[in-house]
C-alpha cells in the first residue's frame, strides 16, 4: 500500500513541476512579449511620436523603432511631412433639412433659406464646397491638439470663406454672366486667384494660432474649390442669359435690315442723282442751243464791231415774242412816276 501512495505522490510532485514550468514559461514569454511591445517598423510615410510617462519624448522617423512598452512609453503614428491629407468642410454645405425644404422655399425659416451659402461683395449668394489637402508640419504640437485640429481647421476655413467671398463680387467667384469674362481679363484673373488667397488667408490664421502658443502642427497646401449658385438663381440667370441671346439676335437681325436699307436707300440716292445729271445735262445743252447765236455775236464782237448789233437782234427777236402777247405795257425803268401793281382794281 505505501508503494502505491508513493507513486502517487510523486506523479502529483511531478505534474505540479510541470505546470509550474509551464506557467513560468508562459509569464517569461508574456514578460517578453511586454517588453517587446513597442519595438515596432516604421512604415516609409509614416513617423512616431514617442510618448515618456504622458510627456513628449521624441520623434521617430520611418525605420525600426526600439521604445519602453507601456506604461512607461506609448507610441502614436502619424504621417510624415511628405504626406498630404485630405479635408472637406461640411459646414460650408447646405444642410439636409434645407435641401428637404427646398422645394416649399416660401415656408422655410431665415435659417435653412441662408444655409450653405455666403454673401459676396456685390449682394449674390454662392455656395463653396471646399476640400483642404494639409501636411502635418510639428508632429508634437499636433499630437497635443489631436481632438481639436479638424474641428479648429473646419472652423478657420469657414471663416477664410466668408472673408474671401465677402471681399469679391460674384463674378470674380464663379463664371455667371459669361459676357463679361471677354470685356473684363481682370475679373477672370481673380477668379484664378480665389484658390491660392483662401490658402493663404487660412495659412495666416494657423500662424497666428501659433504665435499664441496654440499651434496646430499643420499648414494648408491646396484648397480645391467648386462654387454653385442656388437653384432660383440658375434658372433666373438661364432666363436672363436666354433674354440676352434673343435681344442679341434681334439687334442683329435689326441691324441687317438696316444695312439693307441703307444699301437700297443709297442705290436710289445714286439712280435720282445720276437722272438730275442726265436731265441738268439735257436742260444745259438745250439752253446752249437757244443761246447760240446770241452767243456767237457776243463772242465774236471786237472793237471794230458794231456796238447797235445786239441791240438790234435783241429788239428783233423780242419783238417776235411780244407779237404773240395780247396787250404788252411798257415802263421806263429810269422813270418811276408811274408804277404798275399787279392785281390793283383799275
Amino acid at each position: 500500500m505505501r508503494t502505491i501512495g508513493d507513486r502517487n505522490s510523486t506523479a502529483q510532485h511531478q505534474a505540479v513541476r510541470l505546470v509550474s514550468v509551464l506557467l513560468s514559461a508562459i509569464m517569461a514569454l508574456a514578460a517578453v512579449g511586454w517588453a517587446t511591445s513597442n519595438v515596432r517598423e516604421i512604415a516609409p510615410q509614416s513617423r512616431a511620436v514617442v510618448l515618456r510617462l504622458g510627456a513628449l519624448h521624441r520623434v521617430q522617423e520611418s525605420g525600426l523603432l526600439w521604445a519602453l512598452p507601456a506604461p512607461f512609453e506609448n507610441v502614436l503614428l502619424l504621417p510624415d511631412a511628405a504626406t498630404v491629407l485630405e479635408r472637406r468642410i461640411n459646414g460650408l454645405l447646405r444642410s439636409p433639412a434645407a435641401q428637404t425644404g427646398e422645394a416649399d422655399a416660401a415656408t422655410q425659416s431665415d435659417s435653412l433659406a441662408g444655409s450653405g451659402y455666403l454673401l459676396t461683395a456685390d449682394a449674390s449668394v454662392v455656395q463653396l464646397d471646399i476640400r483642404v489637402l494639409y501636411r502635418v508640419t510639428d508632429p508634437f504640437a499636433y499630437v497635443l491638439q489631436e481632438e481639436h485640429v479638424l474641428p479648429t481647421l473646419d472652423r478657420l476655413v469657414t471663416r477664410s470663406a466668408v472673408v474671401i467671398c465677402a471681399s469679391r463680387d460674384l463674378d470674380s467667384i464663379l463664371v455667371a454672366r459669361p459676357e463679361l469674362v471677354s470685356a473684363d481679363s481682370g475679373t477672370a484673373e481673380r477668379r484664378e486667384r480665389l484658390r491660392a488667397d483662401l490658402v493663404k488667408t487660412i495659412n495666416a490664421s494657423l500662424d497666428a494660432l501659433k504665435s499664441k502658443g496654440m499651434s496646430l502642427g499643420i499648414e494648408i497646401d491646396r484648397a480645391d474649390v467648386q462654387s454653385a449658385l442656388p437653384t432660383t438663381a440658375v434658372n433666373a440667370f438661364d432666363g436672363v442669359l436666354t433674354a440676352s441671346q434673343q435681344a442679341e439676335q434681334a439687334i442683329a437681325s435689326a441691324q441687317n435690315d438696316a444695312e439693307k436699307d441703307k444699301q437700297a436707300a443709297n442705290q436710289e440716292a445714286d439712280r435720282i442723282v445720276q437722272v438730275a445729271e442726265a436731265q441738268s445735262s439735257e436742260r444745259l445743252a438745250a439752253a446752249r442751243a437757244d443761246t447760240a447765236t446770241i452767243t456767237g455775236f457776243a463772242s465774236g464782237q471786237g472793237r471794230d464791231s458794231d456796238p447797235g448789233l445786239l441791240w438790234r437782234l435783241y429788239r428783233d427777236r423780242v419783238a417776235k415774242i411780244l407779237s404773240q402777247a395780247g396787250s404788252v405795257i411798257t415802263v421806263d425803268p429810269k422813270d418811276d412816276a408811274r408804277l404798275i401793281l399787279q392785281g390793283a382794281d383799275k
